[in-house]
């Protein structure tokens, strides 16, 4: 497909193509110098770009729809977006949210539509656009709308949070996956071997267990598999033979930890709480204590971690184990006062804890039946009887007036001793509500015995 790109027909209406996403120097980074330059060479995401899927199809036939490539550092959407540039017979113009702001987006509207005059299509590449807030989102909006711009965003983040709904709804959604270890270890090999952009010329040699160690540092991630790649052969000595090899050890000195994908003001994090919750509600103590190490070791604030656990206690543990509240309580006041790393451990205990203890969600079961009566029914007035009445009048209004003490009650049962009998029950609810239940205990653990009494309780009343 031929581009426009530098038609002098076209004046200012046909730049250059930005260097970084076409011609790299050889002084850039291999990550850079390694970007695909067609479909053909792209690696992964065949879900998206694979033969017959409706992307390649749009691309190849240069009828690109507005777009919204989602997915995590690494994964290939500047990349994409590159290919894209090449393939496509529109402007192509690239910016980044980080350094741009809306006298250049205003720029790139009004050469858009002196370029539409001529015929001529504007293709807008947004690096980062959950970066621009919504004010920078709505100058392009209604652009993308009339047709004089169509729109790739790249994001890292959940576009429904980050991207305007209307501009959202203009545009497609595709998600881009991390890269697998095939796909990972294919473009560290491709950059091996390459004499023209890679490190063909070096003389190198990966060891297999270097390749294994890189594809798993990298953690899907291109860009840090082929930097960490680009420095471990700087660090790499020739032998006498002139080979330069490269081991699990300088692999693990060049990159020093795993990359990860976890952002804590980003999906990772969300992502990743809902799943160390929802382990520790399904009572597996392996996988809570997993998810609780990824957000430890990925700079998770503890704090935010001990409050989810005190949460839990109660909204899944519940009257179940009523130890399990203060074990959690006790875990955040233990991180509170040891800090980190040290604190680890309360957090460990308090979820093994959870994890193992009996499950019951009656205490926000009765919670939402009860808020569900304040909200839909009649706010009748305190019942005369239980309201305190400090003076006079009020007594003399009735306040307060036939209360019955019930501890006076509870010391004629005595231990184990039977309900009081059904007319000396006092009425703590409102008349119109007079027969709700709102707490339904469970079967497990300490609620199952409050079953029986409950009932009996709720049958005399």
């Amino acid at each position: 497909m031929k581009s426009s790109h530098g038609d002098p027909a076209l004046g200012l209406f046909a730049p250059a193509p930005p260097p970084d996403l076409y011609a790299p120097p050889p002084s850039a980074p291999l990550a850079a110098r390694m970007r695909p330059r067609s479909l053909d060479e792209f690696v992964g995401q065949e879900h998206i770009v694979g033969e017959g899927h409706a992307l390649r199809r749009a691309i190849e036939s240069d009828l690109l729809p507005s777009m919204i490539l989602w997915g995590p550092p690494g994964s290939g959407k500047t990349t994409l977006a590159a290919v894209i540039a090449r393939s496509t017979g529109a402007r192509y113009i690239a910016l980044s949210a980080v350094s741009a702001g809306v006298a250049d987006l205003r720029k790139v509207v009004a050469d858009a539509r002196r370029a539409q005059a001529h015929s001529q299509r504007t293709v807008l590449f947004i690096d980062e656009i959950h970066r621009f807030n919504k004010g920078q989102q709505d100058v392009v909006l209604p652009f993308v709308e009339d047709g004089t711009l169509t729109l790739i965003g790249a994001t890292t983040e959940n576009p429904s949070f980050e991207v305007n709904s209307a501009l959202l709804s203009r545009s497609r959604v595709f998600v881009l996956r991390a890269l697998s270890d095939d796909d990972l270890a294919r473009l560290i090999r491709r950059a091996l071997e390459d004499e023209e952009r890679g490190l063909g010329t070096l003389g190198l040699t990966l060891e297999d267990d270097a390749l294994e160690a890189l594809v798993n540092l990298a953690n899907g991630d291109a860009r840090v598999a082929l930097s960490t790649l680009e420095f471990a052969a700087t660090a790499s000595v020739a032998d006498s033979a002139g080979l330069r090899r490269i081991t699990p050890a300088i692999v693990a000195d060049a990159l020093q930890r795993r990359a990860t994908t976890y952002d804590k003001k980003g999906d990772g994090h969300y992502d990743v709480i809902s799943a160390f919750i929802k382990s520790i509600r399904g009572s597996d103590p392996d996988a809570g204590v997993y998810w609780l190490a990824r957000m430890i070791d990925a700079g998770e604030d503890p704090l935010f971690i001990a409050r989810r656990l005190v949460i839990l206690a109660s909204e899944d543990v519940g009257l179940a184990d009523s130890r399990a509240l203060q074990v959690a309580m006790a875990a955040q006041q233990a991180v509170h006062f040891v800090g980190m790393p040290e604190g680890f451990f309360p957090l460990a205990h308090a979820t093994l804890y959870l994890a193992t203890a009996p499950k019951s969600n009656a205490v926000g079961r009765a919670y939402g039946a009860a808020l569900a009566d304040v909200e839909q029914s009649r706010n009748d007035p305190v019942p005369l009887n239980l309201r305190n009445a400090p003076t006079g009048l009020m007594r003399a209004l009735g306040y307060g007036q036939g209360y019955r003490y019930a501890h006076d009650d509870y010391a004629r049962m005595g231990a184990g001793g039977d309900l009081p009998p059904a007319e000396r029950l006092e009425r703590y609810l409102p008349e119109n509500l007079r027969n709700r239940a709102y707490f339904e205990p469970g079967t497990q653990g300490e609620e199952a015995r409050l079953r029986e009494w409950i009932a009996q309780r709720r049958e005399q009343r």
